[in-house]
């Protein structure tokens, strides 16, 4: 069944292998570029596991996000989207409608985490800045879609270029050097599928 549009996006299909605060960082990683998030929902219970909540302050950004990455590969299982059947708790005290009931879920805010130094305890430390990032580990079924996903976020993504003949590796370019550096800080070490952990550097000039 087909609901009316709101702030709330349901998802399933999710794996169930992931941790659950793996799989909120992952969501709000992904869904974060079509607008700001108020709250992520995991299930908890054995007979919820791989579905989730993504509530967004405004509707237009609901719709988008429906709208591109519905069927998209997270974590190498297809994402189902459709619009939740009524309003989180969350938009529905703010609307004054909320009505008081027993939680069937953990409810997971959003916490931005303070960003860590990566040059910090790395002897050699990371290449210096360039507009084009250098991204390895990629699993053999990644495409340029897949990383235009997680990549558009960013401001000034320029182009995403596969290397013929050999999977798990890709080149993605920004406008500047300074465009590139929030994508590389944000993604490097982003666990793209449960047994891929995608690195990202700064190609060499």
């Amino acid at each position: 069944m087909e609901y009316p549009p709101n702030n709330t996006l349901y998802i399933n299909n999710l794996s169930e292998k992931v941790k659950k605060n793996e799989l909120r960082d992952s969501l709000i990683a992904v869904f974060k570029q079509f607008g700001e998030i108020k709250s992520v929902m995991c299930f908890r219970t054995l007979r919820m596991r791989g579905q989730a909540h993504v509530i967004f302050t405004k509707l237009e950004s609901a719709r988008s996000a429906k709208d591109a990455l519905n069927g998209f590969p997270f974590y190498e299982k297809p994402m189902r989207i459709q619009f939740a059947r009524e309003d989180s708790d969350t938009i529905a005290k703010e609307k004054g409608t909320y009505i008081k009931r027993e939680p069937q879920y953990l409810l997971n805010k959003v916490v931005k985490k303070p960003k860590r130094n990566r040059r910090e305890g790395n002897g050699e430390g990371p290449a210096p800045p360039n507009k084009i990032l250098f991204c390895t580990n990629l699993p053999d079924t990644a495409t340029t879609d897949m990383l235009e996903i997680l990549f558009n976020q960013f401001q000034g993504l320029k182009d995403i270029r596969m290397v013929p003949n050999r999977p798990g590796i890709a080149f993605v370019e920004f406008d500047s050097d300074s465009l590139a550096i929030p994508a590389r800080s944000a993604l490097n070490n982003f666990k793209i599928t449960p047994d891929h952990i995608m690195r990202v550097d700064y190609a060499k000039k």
